[in-house]
């Protein structure tokens, strides 16, 4: 009896050869695939039943999500009413491994009347989808890489890679760039970054402040109620200095032997002056940069006229 971790080992090593092998077998037709989908003014129709719908779903959502409008239609409601959603300036991804499967297959006469430019994806190039649509992407494999040969494995793998070749070749030839796909996912942490500016985030009520003159002993009651292990050192309105815990405990270092002498202690002698800024209109991603960069935790958010108008933290982020 086979370990599950040998059987394991066996399938990623058949399905790796079948991609291989799809791989060694790309050619001209790709090009033939991309270049409608460049050119057209509708969106990518993609079309597949069962475990191939599956695959289908995620390479609509995949392209839809890097730059290329698509979305997916099950082609049994499409036949029962579903077509309407389909425009003769789309394109038709059509996904089937035997290319012949019904639900299929009796679309291809609606989308030959309406002149949709039709691609199959199967490992059939000879089948009847493969013979009736403009261009054949060939994801056949030799077996499946189920013990019995049955259950869609490496076929599935192998449409769920073209799919995401597809998608990335027109992203990276339409120049798609990060900003873009965040606009796409605003709630995913790439979005947030790339999309939300320090002012959305930044903390603005409350600051701790002091002035340059407040004592040592009440510089640390104030770090301690603002909570946010600073405190801002303001004089005449005008940003002056920094107070961090770092500070403190260097403080508390360099008069360990003395501490009485830290009654006479005031936030000037131990503030960080000119800290850094930034302003409330930069990206998050970039406060992000500037803080790993300098190796601080946080930045003063200061306006246009440099008043201080709150304080961004890396745990904001």
């Amino acid at each position: 009896m086979s370990s599950a971790l040998a059987v394991a080992r066996e399938v990623i090593q058949a399905e790796l050869a079948a991609v291989q092998a799809m791989l060694d077998r790309m050619g001209p037709s790709f090009d033939a695939a991309v270049q409608p989908m460049l050119a057209m003014r509708g969106r990518v129709v993609v079309l597949g039943m069962g475990k191939s719908g599956i695959i289908g779903q995620k390479i609509a959502a995949t392209l839809a999500s890097t730059g290329t409008p698509a979305f997916f239609v099950h082609p049994g409601e499409a036949f029962h009413g579903d077509l309407g959603m389909i425009k003769p300036i789309d394109v038709a991804l059509l996904i089937s491994n035997s290319g012949e499967t019904e639900e299929v297959i009796r679309l291809l006469p609606f989308l030959q009347h309406q002149g949709n430019t039709m691609v199959a994806m199967t490992g059939k190039p000879d089948s009847t989808l493969g013979r009736n649509a403009h261009t054949v992407l060939d994801v056949g494999v030799a077996r499946e890489a189920c013990a019995n040969n049955l259950a869609p494995t490496s076929s599935t793998t192998c449409t769920l890679v073209m799919g995401d070749a597809l998608a990335v070749a027109l992203s990276a030839i339409k120049g798609f760039q990060p900003e873009d796909f965040a606009r796409f996912h605003p709630g995913g942490s790439l979005g947030r970054k790339l999309l939300t500016r320090v002012a959305d985030v930044m903390r603005r009520d409350d600051l701790p402040v002091c002035a340059p003159h407040t004592a040592f002993r009440e510089v640390v009651h104030t770090i301690n109620h603002g909570r946010l292990g600073l405190v801002l050192v303001v004089q005449d309105g005008a940003l002056v200095g920094i107070v961090t815990d770092g500070d403190v405990r260097r403080a508390f270092d360099r008069f360990e032997d003395r501490f009485e002498v830290l009654r006479e202690v005031s936030a000037a002698d131990i503030m960080t002056r000119q800290p850094k800024t930034i302003a409330p209109d930069v990206k998050l991603a970039d406060a992000e940069a500037q803080m790993q960069e300098r190796k601080i935790g946080a930045l003063v958010v200061t306006g246009a006229d440099g008043a201080v108008q709150g304080v961004l933290q890396i745990y904001d982020i």
